[in-house]
Order: structure tokens, then sequence, then C-alpha cells
């Protein structure tokens, strides 16, 4: 639908969209740079969204700290898979009942009490290490905590997003929430390297506790409606498993959380070798270690915001196809570079490619999903999300044991980049069987 002359900037039209087969709604007019931040424009957002930088910060910082910690105690390139797995494993279990639990209660109750779990769990690990009683079984029960937490935080505070916004700014908030993590993954490393080599490591995870009030004291602060549950019958059970039926009858939703599922599988794993991959083959330090995580995380926030600033106009297919085209081929790069420079180069590309694949498969589910079934809709793609990781992290974790760090990178990136190739062709190809129906 072209703009029609003096439509002014921020008028919407609908238009149909080109993925998901469904309409949406776009801004017409010139690109303003308003429009990037047009989410915050929402008091409630905008107490998330200063919540969750502060906390964010401290939970990379951990997640650094927690990575050189493991290696540094076992050394094993397979034990920093485990750890990763069962820190993950929750997600496989409990993520659909924990979409089915945002769909019947209050969203902020749910991250409130998640988020407090999480604030604790943090503040014990910063103890155990502070004296010196950390163990790897310990460092594995403490993970396995975070990912229960996980399982009910994140559909909760994913579908928590449209009651914060609305659907219009719906996207302009998913891609601003993927700049808060980016934004947390260029900070929250650095800060980490520097207190790990000049402080301690106690106090990247002491930190990280106590930015969760920052979260907290946003939710507390917001001003809602009062929750009104939708009507459902069945058992709980029932209720949850609906989602599944949901997405199954979908083929789009359905093909995006299959693709979704592989990059979880073959390329975040990655991540997981980098402590393997700075000291390794990079031969560097701690410091070192947590800007590699900074660049990483710099591309990965110029990847959020450029979704935020021309996702509503631009061509979807092209930001999840091409973004992970892109993703793949800085992956497949950096698997045999040996110049330190040039891996934070390919990392960062890499985080921009991801961030444009991420941020867009993420508001595509969330705007075709009804009101009634977001909660699970989102549950399910917290499963994928995190629920492929342990598979992800044990598979990173034996190639890289048995075939070595590059060939374990390379081997993720293509299969990756042939993934995307597949549903590029199927994509066309049920697109023109639906329009050869309507004709």
């Amino acid at each position: 639908m072209p703009p029609k002359p003096g439509n002014a900037a921020g008028e919407v039209a609908s238009v149909p969209e080109e993925i998901t087969g469904q309409p949406r709604r776009v801004v017409l007019g010139g690109l303003l740079w308003r429009q990037t931040f047009a989410a915050l424009r929402h008091r409630n957002f905008r107490l998330f969204f200063a919540g969750q930088l502060v906390s964010l910060t401290g939970t990379w910082m951990q997640n650094t700290a927690q990575g050189w910690l493991v290696y540094q105690l076992t050394g094993s390139k397979l034990l920093l898979g485990v750890v990763a797995a069962v820190g993950s494993a929750p997600m496989m279990l409990f993520s659909i009942w924990g979409g089915s639990v945002a769909d019947r209660h209050p969203k902020r109750q749910i991250v409130l009490w998640t988020q407090s779990v999480m604030m604790v769990s943090a503040l014990l690990f910063a103890a155990l290490v502070a004296t010196h009683q950390i163990r790897v079984w310990q460092i594995l029960v403490l993970a396995a905590v975070g990912g229960l937490a996980m399982a009910f935080d994140m559909p909760a505070r994913q579908a928590f997003m449209v009651e914060m916004t609305s659907r219009e700014d719906l996207m302009n908030a998913v891609s601003l929430n993927s700049s808060i993590v980016n934004s947390a993954r260029v900070v929250g490393p650095s800060v980490a390297g520097f207190l790990m080599a000049h402080v301690g490591m106690a106090m990247c995870f002491f930190l990280n506790g106590l930015s969760f009030v920052a979260v907290i004291a946003g939710l507390l602060m917001m001003r809602l409606p009062k929750f009104v549950p939708h009507v459902h019958s069945g058992s709980a059970l029932a209720h949850a498993l609906e989602g599944f039926s949901y997405v199954w009858r979908h083929w789009r939703m359905r093909t995006i959380l299959i693709l979704f599922a592989i990059v979880g599988i073959f390329g975040w794993s990655y991540s997981v070798m980098m402590p393997a991959f700075a000291r390794e083959l990079l031969h560097v330090d701690e410091r070192g270690y947590g800007i590699l995580l900074s660049a990483n995380g710099i591309g990965a926030l110029l990847g959020a915001l450029t979704v935020a600033s021309i996702g509503h106009r631009a061509n979807r297919r092209f930001l999840v196809l091409g973004g992970l085209w892109i993703f793949s081929a800085m992956l497949l790069l950096l698997a045999f570079v040996t110049n330190y420079y040039l891996a934070l180069l390919c990392l960062g590309v890499a985080g921009w490619g991801m961030l444009l694949f991420f941020s867009t498969i993420n508001t595509l589910l969330q705007t075709s999903a009804s009101d009634a079934m977001r909660g699970r809709v989102m549950g399910i793609w917290a499963l994928v999300f995190g629920g492929m990781t342990p598979l992800g992290g044990l598979e990173a974790g034996t190639f890289s044991h048995y075939l070595g760090l590059r060939w374990a990178i390379a081997l993720g990136a293509l299969i990756c980049a042939v993934a995307a190739l597949v549903v590029w062709f199927i994509v066309r190809r049920m697109a023109a069987a639906e329009k050869a129906q309507m004709e």
C-alpha cells in the first residue's frame, strides 16, 4: 500500500506480511530517528528498559566469569558444554509449562518471582567463590536453578512485552529489548574481564545479584490494568500442550521454529567454546576474552538497532534469512582465523547478522499469535531458545573434543547456512502454492 500524498510520519497502514502471511501494520512517511525508540513513549516499557539494562549487564558479567571459572577449575572443553547444557536443560522440561502459566496468571508477578530467585542464586554463587568453597557440582546445581527460573521467566517476559507497549510498537520494543541485551554484552564481559584480573571473580557474581534490584523496582513501579485471565477448560497439561497444536496448524510458524531450533543447536554453540577459543587458539587472558565477547555484543547491538530503525519497512524474509547467512559466513571465517583483531571483526559482524535474524523471528512469532495463545507460543519459543542449548553445548563440546575447536565451529556454521537455504526454498514454494489457490 503506497503512502498517500501528505502522509505524516508515524501514520500506520495494514500491508501483507511476507513471511507470516498475516497482515501487519507499518509506519508510513520518512524514516525518523525517534522511530528507532518509539516503544519508549510507553511509561511501563521505560521502567522495564532501565531495569533490564542494569540487570542484564550483571548477568553478562556472571556468564563471563562462570565460563572462565569452569575452565580454570577443570581445563575441560567438554565440561564447558556440560555446564551450558545443565543450565539450559530445565528449559526443555518446563518452558511449555511456563508458557501456560504466563497465559493464566499476571505476567508481572511471574517475572517478579523469577527475578528474585535469580538474585538469590547469584548472591549464593558470590559467597561460594569469595570463600573459595566453590566446586564444579555446585556450579552445576546453581546453573540448573537459574535455568529453571528462566523456563518461567522467558515466556512471561516476552509475552509481557505487548502489554507494556502496543501491537504497533511491538517490533520496536522487541528490537530495543535486544539492544539492551547486547549493550549488556558489550559492557558486561569487559567489566568482568577487568574485575577478574584486578579485584577477583566473586565481585562479578555479587554485582550481578545486586543488579536484580533495578529490574524488580521497575516492575513494582509499573501501572497496569487488572489482569483478566482467558477462559479455558481442561487440565493444565492440556492447556500447555494446546500451544503445540496451535503452532503445528500454522506452517509458517512451524517452519520458523524448526529453523530456530537448528540455529540453537549448531549456531549459538560457538559461544560455549569461547573460553577455550580465546585461551588455546588466540592465546589471550581474561581481559582479552572479555573484549572478544564485547565485540560480538557491539555487532549484536548494532543489529538490534538496525531492526528497530528499519524493521517496520524492510523485507522480513531478508532480515531472517539474510541475517542468518551473514552470521554463518562470519562464523565460518572465525573458525580459521589466527589473528586476534580479525577474530574481533568476525565476531562483531556475526553478532550483527544474528540479531537481524533473532529480533525478526521473535517479533514474527508474537505478532502472529493470538492474545490468548501468546504465552504458550513464547513458551515453545523459549523451549527452542533455551532447550536446544543443552544439545548445542554437548554438540560443541563433543565435536571440539574429537575434531578440534576450529572444525566444530565451522561445521555449525555450514549447517546453519544450509538450513537457511532450505527454508528459503520452502517459503517460496508454499507462498507460490497459496497464491495459486487464491487465483
